[in-house]
């Protein structure tokens, strides 16, 4: 599990929007109730924003150095898709 949440040293910050109620959202509440712990305490310097919003779908940004953000949205994929964005988004930007 630490491999997958091994934040590339130019991460910033990691963004999370979802809503509290919507379905759309379910799959990255679930995600997020799992997995934050874990990505919190492999990288305890680094802020994970969660950002609640009635209605808005899913989406997850990453801010790296120099301001370059990378968004991925998130709806209709299940928790082990989210786990395999994350995992891709945290690397080090393209």
């Amino acid at each position: 599990m630490a491999a997958k949440y091994g934040f590339s040293q130019s991460l910033k910050e990691l963004r999370f929007l979802f809503c509290q109620t919507s379905e759309h959202s379910a799959a990255v509440r679930d995600f997020l109730t799992k997995s934050y712990p874990t990505m919190k305490k492999h990288n305890p310097h680094t802020p994970i924003m969660l950002r609640e919003a009635n209605g808005i779908e899913p989406k997850v940004y990453a801010r790296f150095d120099f301001g370059k953000e990378k968004m991925i949205p998130l709806k209709g994929l299940d928790d082990v898709a989210i786990q395999k964005q994350i995992t891709e988004l945290v690397k080090t930007p393209t």
